[in-house]
């Protein structure tokens, strides 16, 4: 069984804030395949099952709050004997531009506080993750305070498209795996002479 987890914060105070876009890219999934979400106490998230492009899958939110994400994956992952090459994890990054998509094998958290968590409760790296760029916060404004910000209107106006894409992204991960969905996505919104 493959597995995505979207990352982000639970509560109404945080629903459109930049550091939910892993919620959000999720809920499109989900409305995409009708699939209904259901809420585990036991793996202390919310959970929406069933078969996407014919694969069965299963996608995870956890509600533990972001730098506690891997209280939720852990258990998880150890109760279904998932192995981490099936696991996706989806989160915003505010070093990649506004809607500019990264999708890796591996490799740190790079300073994201839920994938850190993650990391360490499942004691590896070894998983792919997507993440989302949400656009560097202005001068003289703190990162934290950034991530828990809502987007900007004109933000607001692209952010459906572009969970629309990266809700593709997950797809193409699920059918042809990490590599081919590297190719085809990390090219993205490139500018000329950056990454």
């Amino acid at each position: 069984m493959k597995v995505i987890v979207g990352l982000g914060n639970p509560g109404r105070e945080y629903d459109r804030t930049r550091h939910n876009i892993g919620f959000f890219v999720l809920d499109v999934l989900a409305e995409r395949n009708g699939l209904t979400w259901k809420r585990s106490r036991l793996y202390q998230g919310l959970l929406a099952q069933g078969r996407i492009d014919g694969q069965p899958c299963c996608l995870l939110k956890p509600l533990t709050y972001m730098n506690l994400s891997g209280q939720s994956v852990r258990p998880f992952v150890k109760q279904r004997k998932v192995d981490l090459a099936d696991m996706l994890i989806v989160c915003d990054d505010f070093d990649l531009r506004f809607g500019q998509l990264r999708i890796r094998p591996g490799g740190s958290h790079g300073g994201h506080n839920g994938l850190e968590s993650v990391i360490q409760h499942l004691r590896s790296n070894e998983f792919a993750r997507l993440r989302i760029g949400i656009g560097a916060p202005p001068p003289r404004c703190d990162a934290a305070d950034f991530v828990l910000s809502p987007f900007r209107p004109g933000e607001k106006k692209e952010i459906g498209n572009i969970c629309d894409v990266a809700a593709d992204c997950c797809l193409t991960w699920l059918s042809e795996g990490v590599s081919a969905t590297m190719n085809q996505f990390n090219t993205r919104k490139k500018e000329k002479g950056h990454e």
